[in-house]
């Protein structure tokens, strides 16, 4: 039986490493996959999924409105998949999220989606916020702040490296951007200052 997986965590904790792996593990046993990724995000190239170890492969782009239930169908149609993975799955809007179970549900295929949890103000990004209420299987990838705890939340900085409390949830960037930490440091960067 086929079921929805999100794994999330904040930045730098090998999301797209996992899935880069997950994928060459179904491929390395003669199944096909594909993968999705979101269009907005084209740091490495547009249509690519790239680690920050230098793993990377070729992905079909989502936008918000791409029906991926129809386009995962379509290609299904043409060669019949065993798994699909999408990554930046935040990006993903509830309505896509609702496509996703239904490729689970009716056209019984694994969706293993990786994600973020939650933007620099803490707050859940839409494509987040239902995975994290409809997905069958929830799986937390760790990363670390700089005091050695686990980090679960994302600081944004400015071009010049202080921190910023207000923008649009959206703004595609790495480790020139943002900064992974636990909740205690974030919240005396964010919260209370």
């Amino acid at each position: 039986m086929a079921q929805l997986y999100f794994y999330y965590s904040a930045m730098n904790a090998g999301k797209s490493t996992a899935l880069l792996q997950s994928a060459y593990n179904y491929k390395e046993r003669g199944m096909h996959v594909e993968i999705f990724t979101a269009a907005l995000d084209d740091r490495y190239g547009r249509g690519k999924v790239t680690s920050r170890i230098g793993l990377h492969a070729d992905a079909h782009l989502f936008q918000a409105e791409t029906d991926l239930f129809s386009a995962i169908e379509a290609l299904h149609t043409a060669s019949p998949m065993n798994c699909v993975f999408i990554d930046e799955a935040q990006f993903l809007s509830k309505a896509q999220v609702k496509q996703l179970c239904k490729v689970v549900d009716e056209l019984n295929i694994p969706v293993l989606a990786y994600g973020l949890r939650t933007d620099f103000l803490a707050e859940t990004f839409a494509g987040s916020h239902y995975l994290l209420a409809w997905a069958d299987k929830l799986v937390e990838l760790k990363t670390i702040c700089h005091c050695g705890r686990k980090a679960n939340f994302v600081v944004r900085r400015d071009e010049n490296g202080r921190v910023v409390r207000e923008g649009e949830q959206v703004q595609v960037g790495g480790n020139d951007s943002y900064e992974s930490m636990c909740r205690k440091h974030f919240a005396e960067l964010v919260w209370e200052s």
